[in-house]
């Protein structure tokens, strides 16, 4: 048994799929499917079962998959101690940030680190905040960031300086001639939100709330799982929408959207590691840098 086959069967478990996992390690789909055949063919045991076009895990699989992804993280913590050794010269690090974050928040303090640590690797995925959350929960990434709060309690959450969220429409919108709005004006137009998950939606859930506003008193129209895709839809349609301030700047100072005013509270950004996992030098370094 090998690390690398038990990385291809964390992988192939997490998918559900041998394609799938093989694009993700950036191997052929004959050699995934070989290595998990050799783990099988080792033990006489039977990790997955295929059913349709698709496979399941055996209850064996089940059993087994929390000791592979154990002895998975072991490894990379032995390895993290390794670079830690080098100085900082050499190293790797596993970011995950929801999208608000990693478009607008991240990229000028991933630069800074950059020119300060050239030999740190890292490695930004993207997703909801609730995405976000399960990366790190699972190790998947070192740490998160996300606009979200999240009720993990494996997870420790450091609060950081934020946004606004933004209610806006287009030029064509009955509110484009409105400087400010009351809550009861909130049911009465058409809206373009976030996919359910999106830190963006939970926080405007919660302000309605304060407002005596259910969200689904609102007429919503459309959901979208992407900042740009949603400012694009709400610049060209006749829909309102809650957004990051950071996202629609542009948009604003070029009049191709228009804000319009309520009582939304201020958001904050929240940092997440897991409690229980090794904190290498590179991981402090990178949260000295971020001043956090």
């Amino acid at each position: 048994m090998t690390l690398e086959q038990l990385r291809i069967f964390i992988a192939v478990a997490e998918q559900q799929h041998v394609t799938r996992a093989a694009g993700e390690l950036n191997l052929t789909q004959s050699a995934t499917s070989s290595a998990i055949a050799a783990l099988e063919a080792r033990y006489g045991i039977k990790l997955f079962d295929r059913v349709g076009r698709g496979i399941v895990l055996t209850q064996t699989g089940r059993d087994f998959l929390g000791e592979a992804r154990a002895v998975v993280a072991r490894a990379k913590a032995a390895a993290q101690v390794l670079d830690d050794l080098a100085g900082l010269k050499r190293g790797s690090l596993s970011l995950a940030a929801s999208q608000t974050v990693a478009n607008y928040w991240l990229p000028q303090r991933i630069e800074t680190f950059r020119k300060a640590y050239p030999g740190i690797d890292l490695h930004v995925t993207t997703g909801n905040t609730e995405e976000v959350a399960e990366l790190v929960h699972r190790g998947a990434a070192d740490l998160g960031f996300v606009e979200g709060e999240v009720d993990d309690p494996s997870l420790s959450v450091r609060r950081m300086e934020g946004d606004t969220l933004a209610v806006v429409v287009g030029p064509n919108h009955p509110w484009s001639g409105k400087t400010r709005i009351t809550p009861k004006l909130l049911t009465g137009t058409g809206w373009m939100l976030r996919e359910p998950g999106s830190g963006t939606r939970s926080m405007f859930e919660a302000a309605l709330r304060k407002f005596g506003v259910r969200l689904s008193d609102l007429d919503i129209r459309l959901e979208l799982p992407s900042n740009e895709a949603l400012r694009v839809a709400v610049e060209c349609g006749d829909c309102a929408t809650v957004i990051s301030d950071l996202v629609v700047s542009q948009s604003l100072a070029a009049g191709t959207l228009h804000r319009v005013d309520i009582d939304l509270p201020k958001r904050p950004f929240f940092m997440l590691r897991h409690k229980e996992r090794y904190a290498s030098r590179a991981e402090k370094a990178l949260i000295a840098a971020f001043r956090l």
